[in-house]
């Protein structure tokens, strides 16, 4: 198969899967069904590209296939936000903050947490990716821990409505948001799509890049901005993901059969839209909304990692 041939049959596929789910058992009501369908369908459009496109540029970073932008601890911060609302604010904090005031709280806080996090790491003229690694992995685990003990100190009527932050979910969506979201993400996505050249050479190593003039530090430095901004948009707008960077950054990579971003980049996008849809097909239609979307997207994303773990392992 060629890989014109396969860019058209997976383009052609998830438009027909998208088509199927806004317009599957709709009675074509275009009052209500319909829209409310679009908005997810949005939803899922926006939060996929920002997953898929995050998640490969990270594992080129890190030049490591089984890592997402989840272990900087941008999750975490979101997670302990919405905890801290919850319990200074109670379950008037949506009503207060509305839908796109907290979308927007979301977004900044996580951004000035990785400004901070990339300006202390980098202000000595280091470059060092994986020191990054390591702080962002234990603010996460720091965050993580304070997270459970504001959540202790919740009502039970206040800790059911953090239940429903901590899995990804397209019913929060709501079009104001996804007009800010594409505007950023379109954004991010315009810088980002200059720079992949250069993302190509950076695939090769620090060494390499550098030996072959790619100014590395500030090159990064780019990419960790793009990405920070992409994952914040998608964990605010949709919540966390969990391995679903991993699942989807490794099937474009076996899909393409190339290392090129021009290639895997709207590949991996357009595999993380299509699971995100047939989730939300397989919640309405299968489940009848007795299980969500972040439930089923970490169950097979987790089950994959967990099998990549153990065949690495083999394989050493």
């Amino acid at each position: 198969m060629t890989r014109k041939t396969l860019r058209v049959g997976v383009g052609a596929g998830l438009t027909a899967l998208a088509l199927t789910y806004v317009f599957l058992f709709s009675g074509m009501d275009f009052d209500y069904v319909i829209p409310k369908r679009l908005v997810r369908l949005g939803a899922m459009l926006i939060g996929g590209i920002c997953i898929a496109w995050s998640s490969i540029t990270f594992q080129t970073l890190t030049n490591n296939r089984i890592l997402t932008p989840a272990v900087m601890g941008y999750e975490a911060v979101y997670l302990l936000l919405q905890s801290l609302l919850v319990l200074l604010l109670g379950t008037q904090s949506l009503v207060l903050l509305g839908a796109s005031g907290n979308f927007a709280l979301s977004v900044a806080l996580m951004l000035a947490y990785s400004w901070v996090l990339h300006r202390w790491l980098f202000q000595d003229g280091a470059s060092n990716v994986y020191s990054l690694l390591l702080v962002g992995l234990v603010l996460t685990l720091v965050m993580g821990t304070f997270t459970q003990f504001v959540q202790f100190r919740t009502s039970p009527g206040e800790f059911s409505m953090l239940l429903g932050f901590t899995q990804a979910s397209f019913n929060r969506a709501q079009p104001e948001q996804l007009l800010y979201a594409g505007v950023i993400v379109a954004v991010v996505c315009t810088v980002g799509l200059r720079t992949l050249p250069t993302l190509d050479v950076l695939a090769l190593g620090r060494e390499s890049a550098i030996s072959l003039g790619v100014d590395y530090r500030r090159a990064v430095r780019l990419q960790l901005v793009l990405i920070s901004t992409l994952v914040a948009v998608s964990t605010s707008l949709l919540g966390p993901t969990a391995f679903m960077g991993i699942f989807v950054a490794n099937m474009a990579y076996a899909l393409a059969r190339s290392i090129r971003h021009r290639v895997t980049l709207p590949m991996g996008c357009a595999i993380a839209v299509a699971i995100f849809i047939a989730a939300q097909l397989a919640v309405e239609h299968v489940f009848n909304y007795r299980t969500t979307v972040g439930i089923l997207v970490n169950l097979v994303c987790g089950a994959y990692f967990l099998a990549l773990v153990v065949r690495n392992r083999g394989a050493e």
